[in-house]
């Protein structure tokens, strides 16, 4: 199947996993309840969640830019308009843009939900935000994964170029 078929595809999952809740998604922010998204009756889809799960807490959250091997192929394809491709592209930005923290036990960035599907998964999470005038928003973000032989190979995001997101470290959203 070609890229540009998976992409809506994974866009169809999240429709479906959202059309089918009778409320609103809510973040999922307990142990338990994070655990939940990981779990499939695939064997290989609940590896690639907890990859990806694993990676957020080491590398999103907590800044182990020395980590990336763990978790990220050497030809890293980043979609990021502000991030090179290529993991020790990643390291280096990693290392610019947060200092590095200790690993939490769960994912304490505002997470949605966990989608896997073959090779990809999506991960849905809040964004707090500011308007022009500073007012305080949330709006939803995704970060699309193309796992390959137990390592991320691609992300996509819909980040656009911006000099901010240079800098931008997702853990301090919303706190000024």
């Amino acid at each position: 199947m070609k890229l540009f078929t998976r992409i809506p595809f994974a866009i169809a999952l999240v429709a479906a996993s959202l059309a089918g809740a009778s409320t609103s998604a809510q973040v999922v922010a307990t142990a338990e309840g994070q655990q939940a998204l990981l779990a499939s009756s695939d064997p290989k889809l609940a590896a690639n969640k907890k990859l990806v799960y694993d990676m957020y807490r080491h590398i999103v959250q907590g800044g182990h830019a020395d980590l990336v091997e763990r978790f990220f192929t050497p030809e890293y394809i980043q979609h990021n308009p502000n991030v090179a491709s290529g993991r020790d592209a990643l390291a280096a930005f990693l290392r610019g843009s947060r200092p590095v923290r200790p690993i939490a036990p769960i994912i304490t960035l505002p997470i949605v939900n966990i989608i896997a599907e073959g090779d990809y998964v999506l991960v849905m999470s809040e964004r707090p935000m500011k308007d022009e005038e500073g007012k305080p928003y949330v709006t939803s973000w995704f970060d699309f994964y193309r796992i390959e032989n137990g390592l991320i190979a691609e992300h996509w995001d819909p980040a656009l170029k911006s000099a901010q997101m240079l800098k931008f470290d997702p853990n301090e959203m919303g706190k000024d």
